[in-house]
């Protein structure tokens, strides 16, 4: 059977014409994506294969977004060129809703630490440990990576934390590292590290006033589980 190409497809339905008539929201995730690969290959339409693709990870996007080049150019008329161009625009929307975030300047709960580093780390494929700088008011001052390490462990430097807290002012932190696995339960080593730094604070008088674990659609609080 003959594929039938992005140009054999009824004008309403060829995803630029449909997107010049119709808006973008009227484009499926699929379309979206065939717009920037152009074409498909000798078996497929664009969209075909953009929907293959998808497919392939169970039509999330934030999945697809933590693709490396490998994992495109495995699908036949994906090179190098349409993978980056794809991974380019993923890259564009992280950063787009990371911008969205910066406007909340205030944190009120462990949902507002989520929301504002889950664009910066759900999507690591190794651990890394961050600190939140705040002051009495609760307002954001800063956020440091402080380290980042290997696929199931990091080094909280605590010398470097105090140091940016105090180069800061900052009278409050929040620690916040990512797990890969997807696991939202802290370590004993994580237990470990947050009691190390918060004694450390307390000599400074700064205090530590949550421990955040951030995986990509779930965290865990360690100031809402009272164990802080």
């Amino acid at each position: 059977m003959e594929k039938l190409t992005i140009r054999q497809l009824a004008e309403e339905d060829r995803p630029r014409e449909k997107m010049m008539t119709k808006g973008s929201e009227a484009l499926s995730d699929a379309e979206l994506i065939a717009i920037l690969i152009g074409s498909g290959n000798a078996d497929e339409s664009a969209v075909t294969l953009s929907q293959r693709m998808l497919a392939s990870c169970s039509g999330d996007l934030n999945s697809l977004g933590k693709w490396g080049l490998e994992n495109f150019c495995t699908f036949k008329g994906m090179g190098p060129a349409k993978s980056l161009t794809v991974m380019a625009a993923l890259e564009l929307g992280r950063r787009r809703k990371l911008q969205e975030r910066k406007e909340r300047t205030r944190i009120t709960s462990s949902v507002d630490i989520y929301e504002l580093f889950h664009p910066l780390m759900a999507d690591l494929p190794t651990e890394e440990f961050w600190v939140l700088l705040l002051n009495r008011s609760n307002r954001v001052i800063d956020k440091v990576r402080i380290s980042s390490g290997g696929i199931d462990q990091t080094t909280a430097d605590v010398r470097t934390i105090l140091r940016e807290a105090l180069l800061a002012r900052a009278t409050q932190m929040v620690l916040i590292h990512n797990h890969p696995s997807g696991n939202i339960q802290p370590s004993q080593e994580d237990k470990r590290i947050t009691e190390r730094i918060k004694g450390a604070g307390r000599l400074m008088n700064i205090s530590v006033i949550d421990h955040v674990i951030v995986t990509d659609g779930a965290y865990y609080s360690f100031n809402d589980e009272g164990i802080l």
